[in-house]
């Protein structure tokens, strides 16, 4: 690099989104919204900048995050903000602000960008974008069962078939009704082994009964909390239920815990079953407690969270991404011969577009026959040549560019023929 001169490089753990990503990510995008709105959830946002109190609050989010991964500053006001890490604390102190005026049940779901400091990898960005779907005010686990179904619709809806992907679930409740049953009643060695059970599955075998035993200080007990975790052949109602609606790629998993403290029930995670990405997609649960954060009048919730970068590692992985998406040029190239022509071309695009094709004008200086070149690279469909003779006489000839046809008429049956073939 020269001196004085910027990178061009991005920050690190960001993406840049050219033409042909953004379109992946508009189809991602797109997808997310009419499976979620066809459940009847819907939109809503918020700012990307939170009060740093409110991750901070307890079971708002875990404390590893709040102290290593969030991106906090003090803004121009002394006040501490924070780049919100998570979107579910957001959504509660939304629903609780509007608590008296909202309609429960309530299911609303977002797109946001969020932001934590880690170290990037496959499939996690220190910024991605994430689907969060959430049901607010109702605690019959059918809510469980539908917030599940979703989440596996979402799969269906990109083309993926049930044995792409497996759903594994599990009960928080019944996690600490378990330990309980064996005499290990402590809050804080309960929150530690689910903690420990969440990576159960990225450390060895010994690895994990070493820290277990760590945690429990009997080696006795750690046998049997071993024996409940490995256990996979309970059930519960909620897999019972999602059997009901023919969905069959769900098994129970004692391992399944999830990241965050405010999770109080039901839990689950969506595992890619391909072995080269063979890893957890998305995941969520219930969460009865968390608007308790902001008013003794607790609201119910259950919600999931599913990221941009892995559902594209998901659909590339599978080969579902379609082909088309990624073709960003329009249908339609104006090329004048002679700049002196260039709002002439304009005129003639306009006339296109105002009948809803995509139509752009090349008004650079380059040579007809490399322009027309050019169309051809970008993926536009046809060209249409306007200079003098054309404009006088009224006859503009149409280029089909990948049957290499053209058609020379009035712009109006022109107009009529692209209509009817487009």
């Amino acid at each position: 690099m020269n001196k004085g001169n910027l990178s061009t490089e991005s920050y690190k753990g960001v993406r840049d989104f050219y033409p042909e990503d953004m379109a992946v990510q508009r189809y991602i995008f797109d997808t997310w919204a009419k499976t979620a709105e066809s459940f009847g959830y819907e939109r809503y946002d918020a700012s990307i900048l939170e009060p740093s109190d409110l991750y901070r609050s307890k079971g708002a989010v875990n404390e590893e995050m709040v102290n290593e991964q969030t991106y906090t500053f003090t803004d121009r006001g002394e006040r501490e903000v924070t780049l919100r890490p998570e979107m579910t604390p957001t959504v509660a102190r939304m629903v609780a602000g509007k608590r008296r005026e909202l309609k429960f049940p309530l299911r609303w779901y977002s797109i946001p960008n969020l932001f934590r400091y880690e170290r990037p990898q496959r499939g996690r960005l220190r910024e991605h974008w994430q689907l969060n779907c959430d049901m607010f005010g109702a605690d019959d686990f059918t809510a469980d069962v539908e917030l599940i179904a979703l989440t596996h619709q979402l799969f269906l809806d990109f083309g993926a078939t049930p044995d792409m992907f497996e759903i594994r679930v599990n009960d928080r409740q019944e996690m600490s009704a378990l330990y309980n049953s064996l005499g290990i009643k402590d809050q804080s060695v309960i929150t530690a082994i689910t903690r420990l059970n969440d990576r159960k599955n990225k450390i060895t075998g010994a690895e994990y009964e070493t820290a277990l035993e760590e945690i429990i200080g009997d080696t006795k007990l750690t046998k049997a909390v071993i024996t409940i975790v490995e256990d996979t052949t309970g059930t519960n109602q909620v897999i019972d239920g999602l059997r009901e609606l023919g969905i069959y790629n769900v098994r129970l998993d004692r391992t399944i815990a999830r990241g965050f403290d405010y999770y109080t029930g039901t839990v689950f995670e969506v595992f890619d079953t391909s072995p080269e990405n063979n890893r957890s997609m998305c995941g969520g649960g219930r969460y009865n407690n968390l608007t308790a954060m902001f008013s003794d009048d607790t609201i119910s919730g259950i919600g999931f969270g599913m990221g941009d970068v892995i559902m594209r590692d998901f659909l590339e992985t599978h080969k579902l991404l379609p082909t088309h998406i990624t073709e960003t040029a329009p249908c339609v190239v104006i090329i004048p011969t002679d700049q002196k022509l260039n709002l002439e071309a304009q005129k003639v695009a306009h006339a296109i577009r105002i009948r809803g094709i995509s139509t752009t004008t090349d008004i650079g200086t380059k040579k007809i026959g490399k322009k027309i070149a050019d169309a051809v690279d970008r993926g536009a469909r046809y060209t249409i040549v306007v200079g003098s003779d054309e404009l006088q006489s009224g006859a503009f000839t149409l280029k089909n560019l990948a049957q290499t046809t053209e058609i020379t008429d009035s712009l109006e049956n022109l107009l009529t023929h692209l209509i009817t073939n487009n």
